[in-house]
């Protein structure tokens, strides 16, 4: 498992997830995106969003859209996708990062404190009311200091075994039975002779 930059092409199966688990995709851009990628199988398990906002008074680093495909979730891939946002926050010059997070005790276990809305830079703070009107009713506004970030132990031991779980019985693959092919003679089941 590795987390690495998202790719152009893989713009339709981001924007297909973000709607699909309610996440936020304002000023979608594929390449502020990293994605949670399975060694073996190449599979997509997670991925998250860098969004640098740029007021008057100065830049400020946002993380959002932070979500993990449920088969691949607590096996440390979100951890490993918010670390990587982190770093990249950090090489970029930034001391400090915010979340606008609906499930703010997921991102305290890195580092992340709650902060009072008054606290946000004024950009976070109507991006703030925006979400909590439209997508996460309970949106909170965190914030970390890059150089307090920790991972916990178990979330890194987690990621280097992690496995897509199976999600239940899935449907036999589909034989030439299933579309009137008699697989013993080659010939359609279902022939009129004519």
């Amino acid at each position: 498992m590795y987390v690495r930059d998202a790719k152009n092409r893989e713009e339709v199966w981001l924007l297909d997830h973000i709607e699909e688990m309610g996440l936020d995709e304002t000023a979608f851009r594929s390449r502020d995106y990293v994605v949670a990628i399975d060694e073996e199988n190449h599979e997509k398990a997670g991925f998250g969003r860098i969004r640098i906002h740029k007021p008057d008074d100065g830049d400020v680093c946002e993380l959002t859209s932070i979500g993990v495909l449920p088969e691949w979730r607590g096996q440390g891939v979100g951890a490993h996708v918010v670390e990587r946002l982190v770093e990249y926050a950090g090489d970029d010059g930034f001391q400090e990062v915010y979340s606008l997070a609906g499930e703010p005790d997921y991102l305290q276990q890195f580092g992340f404190e709650r902060i009072e809305p008054e606290q946000l830079p004024e950009k976070l703070r109507g991006r703030l009311t925006e979400k909590q009107e439209s997508i996460q009713p309970g949106a909170v506004p965190l914030r970390l200091q890059v150089d307090r970030f920790r991972m916990p132990g178990r979330l890194r031991d987690r990621f280097k075994q992690a496995a897509a779980e199976d999600e239940g019985e899935t449907e036999p693959a589909e034989g030439p039975e299933d579309f009137g092919i008699d697989p013993d003679e080659a010939t359609y089941k279902y022939d009129t002779g004519r």
